[in-house]
């Protein structure tokens, strides 16, 4: 039998953390032929081009440079120019990872020409539809042949939905893979001495959902909670550009937080490592606090990551800004139990999806 052409999907963030394990193993394992394709919907070195070189990840093979844009028009751009690259290639597999844009436009353009697809992190729900990354999530597990699921919920979510149990795979959480092995390289950044702050005696904050940037009211309630939360200890927030954008147009922060651009990986990995505590509204960070033993406040009211509250310790606080103070207080006053990790958090994620694959293709 001939190498299995593996074809990996990126666009965005989120992607090249979850993504840089997956290549690491089919580069590894003679049978598979990996090609890395980048959309291009994260573009800048903030949120692109550092993670390939902290995360030892190869430059893209393909990149397509679509950039920014609405969501149906970067939708269709993704789609356009990823048709012929799939013709042109005929992969065996079409790998994709997480909730963006470009996940979802892969699984479209590879199912319309009969390519298997595999979705990583598949079954996740929030059960809110207002959030994008939700449709994607729905549509992508909708079209996928290899449904590889990071936790319980996964499984439960994917059976209510009819999807048949041949396809669902519960293999563990790639996102720790890359966690677990560059935790003590991240070690070595000396990110705490250029903003100033002293491991274990600072919160962070990262905020971009549109539900709470995109309006300027409760932006600027956000903004006011996190100066009060300053007066207590450092607020350190790495700012998305999205957040920034909304920040300039209509709600300035406060200059007692400590603002810094977007951070490459094993900077910020370092920078929540050593946090007392973090306010998100990203599933992701809600994940790596859960590993990490990092009190995590979660400023949404839903979460598509469930373990993280159930066995992690994560907290749903949601957007009002009093509770989410309140909330703040009381764990810095009161740490959470650390838990051990969720099961399959274990670092070999990859390897059991690459198992599969290799025996079912």
């Amino acid at each position: 039998m001939g190498p299995l052409a593996i074809t990996c999907v990126v666009g965005a963030r989120p992607n090249f953390m979850k993504a840089a394990p997956l290549l690491s193993e089919f580069r590894r394992r003679p049978r598979f032929r990996p090609l890395l394709v980048h959309t291009g919907q994260h573009f800048s070195p903030e949120m692109s081009a550092s993670f390939f070189a902290d995360l030892e990840m190869p430059q893209p093979d393909v990149n397509l440079e679509v950039g920014s844009g609405s969501h149906a028009r970067q939708t269709a751009e993704i789609m356009m120019r990823l048709e012929p690259v799939f013709l042109e290639r005929r992969p065996d597999a079409v790998v994709v990872v997480g909730d963006v844009n470009s996940t979802v436009a892969a699984a479209l353009v590879a199912a319309k020409l009969g390519i298997p697809v595999a979705h990583v992190e598949a079954g996740l729900r929030s059960f809110d539809r207002r959030m994008p990354e939700e449709i994607n999530r729905i549509v992508t597990d909708s079209l996928s042949d290899f449904l590889f699921v990071t936790e319980e919920s996964g499984l439960r979510n994917l059976a209510a939905e009819g999807v048949p149990r041949e396809k669902v795979f519960f293999t563990g959480n790639v996102m720790i893979d890359t966690l677990l092995r560059f935790r003590e390289k991240a070690r070595e950044s000396n990110v705490l001495d250029r903003i100033g702050v002293e491991a274990g005696s600072y919160a962070v904050v990262t905020l971009h959902r549109p539900s709470n940037v995109d309006d300027a009211e409760r932006l600027a309630a956000l903004l006011a909670m996190l100066a009060e939360l300053s007066r207590r200890l450092p607020v350190v927030f790495p700012v998305h550009p999205r957040t920034r954008a909304r920040m300039e147009q209509f709600a300035a922060a406060d200059g007692r937080l400590l603002l810094t651009g977007p951070l490459p990986y094993l900077d910020f990995l370092r920078l929540v490592t050593d946090a007392r505590i973090v306010l998100t509204d990203s599933g992701g960070i809600q994940e790596e606090t859960t590993v990490l033993g990092v009190p995590c406040l979660t400023l949404r009211e839903n979460t598509e990551r469930p373990v993280t509250v159930e066995q992690g310790t994560n907290r749903l606080v949601g957007t009002d800004p009093a509770r989410a103070m309140q909330a703040a207080a009381e764990v810095l006053d009161t740490p959470p139990r650390r838990k051990p990790a969720p099961e399959l958090w274990d670092g070999h994620a990859s390897e059991r999806i690459a198992d599969v694959l290799e025996r079912s293709l």
